[in-house]
């Protein structure tokens, strides 16, 4: 009874305990309304050269006033994410052009930070609805493929024979989002796709600049970024508008199947070696550790086995060598077992 009893209270324990703990954010699908806000995350920044990831608010970026940290999922803890709110604002089937987000002034060691970052090829990553943020890349050979790269570089660098290296930085990120909508099914529209597409644009105010009503020349709802206007140096101190487009385009994809861009991605040639050589030092340093623990622990055993000693001299084996006469040894309660 005592038994039956425990069983039905760890029962209850774990009912209760699901009750609060069955939902794990990005595992249920969520619908937006027309114009409603949707939320777009920053998370950390990385390297496949340093292996070092870094928060992207480590950079001397556009900050809100009050970082929060987003809950994040059981996968994204494990791969060390750090999930923060955005300055971004974006609703739902709304385009904007050349948004300002902020200006920010720079002194040499923001430039220096922005140059290591750079030349370290550091990649940026954003989140909306828990779907990470992609570049798209299209085939040479067939421009109708299209191959997506999780994130996108901090900036370019053009290295200069005999010069100082030149550097760029991507500050107008043109985002693409993928919505998905079924009206049979469920009411409003999920995202399923997000595509970035950086550029790099010395952005110039259109008279004295105001921070409630930013107005540019380079840019506004008629005139679009492209890649050809003047490139934003980040070689000096200086100053530094940070702008965004938006656009909402339909998908015939379910959310179901919102993930199967990044199986078609395109494959990474470069091989982590910091992080396989980390991985064999690790294996091998623990090796050698339990390697000496068992030698040191068993030294006196073996030695003693190895000796011919007469019955008297035999010692009586205590301690953890008793457990052999228990390994078959039936236990009291079988029926349980």
């Amino acid at each position: 009874m005592r038994l039956i009893f425990r069983l039905a209270a760890l029962a209850a324990v774990f009912q209760t305990a699901s009750s609060y703990f069955h939902y794990l954010p990005g595992v249920a699908p969520k619908q937006f309304a027309d114009g409603q806000d949707v939320q777009m995350s920053v998370n950390k920044i990385n390297s496949v050269k340093t292996q070092l990831p870094y928060k992207y608010y480590s950079l001397p970026v556009c900050k809100p006033a009050h970082i929060v940290d987003v809950a994040e999922n059981l996968g994204e803890v494990l791969a060390g994410d750090k999930i923060e709110n955005s300055l971004y604002e974006l609703k739902m089937k709304q385009d904007e052009y050349c948004k300002v987000l902020c200006r920010k002034q720079y002194d040499k060691k923001d430039v220096k930070q922005f140059q290591k970052m750079i030349h370290d090829d550091y990649r940026v990553h954003w989140i909306i609805d828990n779907l990470p943020s992609a570049i798209r890349i299209f085939d040479e050979r067939d421009p109708s493929i299209e191959h997506f790269e999780s994130g996108f570089p901090l900036g370019i660098i053009v290295f200069m024979k005999g010069k100082d290296d030149l550097y760029y930085l991507y500050n107008h990120i043109r985002f693409t989002i993928r919505y998905h909508e079924n009206p049979v099914l469920f009411d409003g529209a999920r995202v399923v796709g997000f595509l970035v597409e950086p550029f790099t644009v010395q952005h110039q105010s259109d008279g004295e600049y105001n921070e409630e009503n930013p107005k540019l020349k380079t840019c506004n709802e008629q005139k679009q970024v492209q890649h050809t206007d003047g490139a934003q140096p980040i070689n000096e101190p200086g100053e530094v508008i940070w702008t965004y487009d938006v656009t909402w385009e339909p998908s015939d994809v379910p959310w179901a199947s919102r993930w199967d861009v990044f199986l078609r991605s395109s494959e990474d040639d470069q091989i982590h070696w910091f992080s396989i050589i980390n991985s064999l030092m690790i294996v091998m340093f623990l090796t050698g550790m339990v390697a000496m623990i068992m030698m040191r622990a068993l030294n006196k055993d073996i030695a003693r086995y190895n000796n011919e000693e007469s019955a008297e001299d035999a010692q009586e084996e205590t301690g953890w060598k008793l457990v052999h006469g228990d390994v078959f040894r039936p236990p009291a309660m079988t029926m349980l077992f």
